[in-house]
């Protein structure tokens, strides 16, 4: 007996396989958030170019263009939200929920590219600094700061269990500790005419943006890899299925993330025989929701004796001492229930 989990609506068992992300009051929530927090950053990312330009200050710069991949990645973040709303159909059966992660990967990506050549701009100043204009610099950087906090505030309000709202956020909070170091280096120079203070602070903004850069894509990557979700071990996850009731075996485990904050597993899981596939398959499902966080699972359930064992594994007595060991063949790692599991 199969019993695939693959539901396109939950039962009053809660036995649906896909709860999904909702899209409406709460997205459109979202927009607005971002829709203010990008109008704040726009419009003073231009002021502040004009500003770094007449004060001569690299800092002042390197925060505008670090403001600028906050634009872009507030812009994709917006257009990636109603692509990922749209429902699935046709050849993408997800729909096009990963679009996030595409943009929060361009966002890591320009982040790395621009810091690159901050930092070189930012070493030249080191070795030859030109006059900057302390005063000026101070009172920009103060006035961003204070634009940053309310941006950052508007963004901190919306749905940050979503990787792409969670890199826009992460943008404009480097923003923000980068305009406090362009404040103090603004007022070094004022107070104490030491010029090399704003090359030193946008070496420090380089260094946010490199981290913030990395962690983007590090994360969008594990993604598009299809890795387990950060926290979830495959094999823990694997030996606590195995150990409810009734279950002999669970092999052909994978577990992934389709986008951010929605997780996903397959497995083929082995009863004994005369239980009820039908219980032990919503059994699971609970745990996968209650203790993972998994509203997507697939299940493939069948009694012992029941699947094709020219393509599985046979099902034979384990010796105590190797009951907790794995065996591993194409299917992956084979769970059982340990001695004390029942």
């Amino acid at each position: 007996m199969s019993d695939h989990g693959h539901d396109h609506a939950a039962g009053p068992d809660g036995g649906g396989g896909h709860a999904g992300h909702s899209h409406g009051v709460t997205a459109d929530a979202d927009r607005r958030w971002l829709t203010i927090a990008l109008v704040l950053i726009g419009v003073f990312m231009c002021a502040e170019v004009v500003i770094g330009v007449a004060a001569n200050s690299l800092a002042l710069i390197s925060d505008a263009a670090h403001m600028l991949t906050d634009v872009v990645s507030i812009v994709l973040a917006l257009v990636a939200m109603r692509l990922a709303a749209r429902p699935a159909k046709g050849h993408y059966t997800y729909g096009l929920k990963r679009v996030e992660i595409l943009s929060a990967q361009a966002n890591g990506l320009t982040l790395l590219l621009l810091s690159v050549w901050l930092a070189y701009e930012a070493v030249h100043r080191l070795i030859s600094p030109p006059a900057v204009t302390g005063g000026l610099v101070l009172i920009t950087a103060l006035v961003g700061v204070a634009v940053n906090l309310v941006a950052t505030w508007s963004i901190s309000k919306a749905n940050r269990t979503s990787l792409n709202v969670e890199g826009a956020y992460q943008h404009i909070l480097t923003d923000l500790f980068g305009f406090i170091a362009t404040a103090v280096a603004g007022l070094i120079v004022l107070t104490t005419g030491f010029e090399r203070a704003d090359a030193i602070a946008s070496l420090l903004v380089v260094a946010l943006m490199l981290k913030a850069g990395y962690g983007l894509i590090r994360d969008s990557a594990r993604i598009f890899l299809e890795a387990a979700p950060v926290g979830v071990d495959p094999d823990a996850l694997g030996d606590r299925l195995a150990a409810q009731d009734s279950v002999v075996e669970i092999h052909d485990l994978h577990v992934w993330q389709i986008t951010s904050g929605q997780n996903a597993l397959s497995a083929h899981v082995l009863v004994q025989p005369g239980k009820d596939c039908h219980a032990v398959r919503r059994t699971l499902r609970q745990l996968l929701q209650d203790e993972y966080r998994i509203e997507h699972a697939t299940l493939q359930v069948d009694h012992v004796g029941e699947e094709d064992s020219s393509d599985l594994l046979q099902i034979t007595a384990v010796p105590v001492g190797d009951q907790d060991s794995h065996c591993d063949d194409a299917h992956g790692p084979v769970h059982r229930p340990g001695p004390h599991d029942h």
